[in-house]
């Protein structure tokens, strides 16, 4: 049988090896300052507070969700240098529905200057950029009307 063919029975035998199949990515981000990036992430952008966690009563990490977004804010333990660079090669992605133009007005009236304001992109979506209290770089854009 050939790989992805359909089988008698009418399933679609997949190739072998199987190649990974992810249902979702949540991301895990280590902060100088905790409350400072949950209120940034809470307040300028409009996530929600899922969870707080706790050992031996001290906060050491917060989960925020936005719609099916999930993302994990840690507290630097200081052990590499709390003045390192952080989220350098790579950015976060967010996608909505909802309208770009809105939200990054609603991001500068928190008074975050945008990396890049809203814009249309060659690949049919509207989008521009901002950077998080510690330098995490953040792209959210939606699909032009």
């Amino acid at each position: 049988m050939t790989p992805d063919a359909p089988s008698a029975a009418g399933h679609t035998d997949r190739a072998q090896p199987e190649s990974f199949r992810a249902v979702s990515l949540q991301a895990s981000l280590t902060v100088k300052d905790l409350t400072r990036s949950v209120a940034w992430y809470r307040d300028v952008i409009g996530f929600t507070i899922d969870n707080e966690h706790k050992r031996d009563g001290k906060l050491l990490g917060v989960s925020l969700k936005a719609g099916a977004v999930r993302i994990l804010l840690t507290q630097d333990d200081g052990a590499k240098g709390l003045d390192r660079a952080r989220g350098e090669g790579f950015s976060l992605q967010y996608t909505t529905a909802q309208n770009i133009d809105a939200l990054a007005n609603r991001i500068k009236a928190a008074g975050v200057t945008l990396g890049s304001e809203p814009a249309d992109m060659p690949w049919g979506v509207r989008a521009f950029r901002v950077q998080d209290p510690d330098g995490f770089k953040l792209t959210f854009s939606s699909e032009r009307s």
